[in-house]
């Protein structure tokens, strides 16, 4: 009976682990506090209905323009307009929705693949990254404990934003299932 109930216990650890894994950091103190964006995870990206036709840029009040895809002060820079015909998919999210999106999830990369652009999550959760967003995430440091939040992608369907928690940078990836 002791050898069961043990075993149960063991089973029960593991589950937990495995969540706190999913979930990321919420709710205690962080060891790895966000460093972009004040500090904080920015809420997630809004529709936009009147989309200009071109990238917003981010012009500093010392005039330097940042054009990557980055977040600060929880505004979000850089986004493509809706009908940019690269996004356009013939069958949005043929491998099923990634359900633990936003603010609330942060995770760290398992396991990357630099020549297919593809990472894993805990849970075997996998993704790759939009070509043409590849230059902008390139030299992260995908296996050194950053932590990333997926968004879902407002303007995009069946694309979502990775946010690089540390850097502010985001880029459009696609969920391919687990």
């Amino acid at each position: 009976m002791k050898k069961i109930l043990g075993l149960v216990f063991a089973l029960i650890a593991l589950a937990a682990i495995a969540a706190y894994a999913q979930h990321g950091h919420t709710g205690k103190p962080e060891a790895n506090p966000p460093r972009a964006n004040g500090g904080h995870i920015p809420p997630a990206p809004v529709a936009r209905k009147d989309a200009p036709a071109a990238r917003e840029v981010e012009h500093d009040p010392a005039g330097h323009v940042n054009e990557r895809p980055h977040v600060r002060n929880d505004k979000w820079y850089g986004h493509e307009a809706p009908n940019d015909p690269r996004f356009h998919l013939d069958h949005p999210f043929e491998h099923g929705h990634f359900e633990h999106f936003g603010a609330n999830y942060r995770y760290r990369v398992l396991r990357i693949d630099t020549n297919l652009h593809r990472f894993w999550f805990p849970g075997g959760f996998f993704f790759e990254v939009a070509a043409w967003d590849w230059a902008e995430c390139a030299d992260w440091c995908w296996t050194c404990g950053d932590d990333f939040v997926v968004y879902e992608d407002p303007d995009h369907i069946g694309w979502y934003m990775l946010y690089n928690v540390h850097t502010g940078v985001y880029v459009h990836v696609q969920y391919l299932g687990t």
